[in-house]
């Protein structure tokens, strides 16, 4: 069994997170993937976000029929702050013998040898940096990562909240189901003094 973990915020999830884990899904030929919204990243300590309870429902919602995506929510569980290397551990335990693929941004790519055991998480899983060139890659070679070509979609959660909090529209650049969540439960609507109400 293949299975990806994709971890990350996704405060909300938007369809550039989707677009590039299909990506991923079909090019690692995968049999399941799944989404692991952080309770706290050791790399984001002391900054507010939304609720991580509620992140993973917005996620479940986006994933809604898929049938090869899940959300793993054991990071919520846990103290925090979360660590890739326990989450690889506990998936490991779960599917034995399964062949994991970590995958994440460059960005992320960038600060991996800051990583809590960054060479445990090579020896649990294959490191794939998506839709980034091998130059980029052989920044820390001696970790063994591969690239994954996936597409660019330029979104940003961070651009999702400004514009529900400027009382913008978000129609196509999240899923309706999540739309209809953030608008139903008015999440995002306050920031830096902008009115409560909204047009999403």
């Amino acid at each position: 069994m293949r299975i990806g973990i994709f971890g990350g915020s996704f405060d909300p999830p938007h369809v550039g997170h989707l677009a590039v884990a299909q990506d991923a899904l079909e090019g690692l030929e995968l049999d399941l993937l799944y989404f692991v919204p952080a309770r706290v990243s050791p790399f984001k300590l002391g900054v507010a976000g939304t609720d991580p309870q509620v992140r993973a429902a917005l996620v479940e919602l986006a994933l809604e029929g898929h049938p090869r995506m899940r959300v793993w929510k054991g990071e919520l569980i846990r103290p925090a702050p979360s660590y890739t290397v326990e989450t690889l551990n506990e998936i490991a335990e779960l599917h034995a013998g399964a062949e994991l693929f970590l995958l994440m941004g460059s960005d992320q790519w960038a600060s991996f040898p800051d990583w809590r055991e960054p060479e445990r998480i090579v020896e649990l899983a294959t490191v794939c940096v998506m839709g980034r060139t091998v130059g980029a890659i052989q920044d820390h070679d001696r970790f063994g990562a591969r690239s994954i070509q996936t597409r660019r979609i330029d979104i940003s959660s961070t651009e999702v909240r400004e514009r529900v909090a400027a009382r913008r529209s978000i129609r196509f650049l999240v899923p309706e189901s999540v739309r209809r969540e953030i608008e139903e439960h008015q999440l995002y609507r306050e920031s830096e003094g902008q009115p409560a109400s909204t047009v999403i």
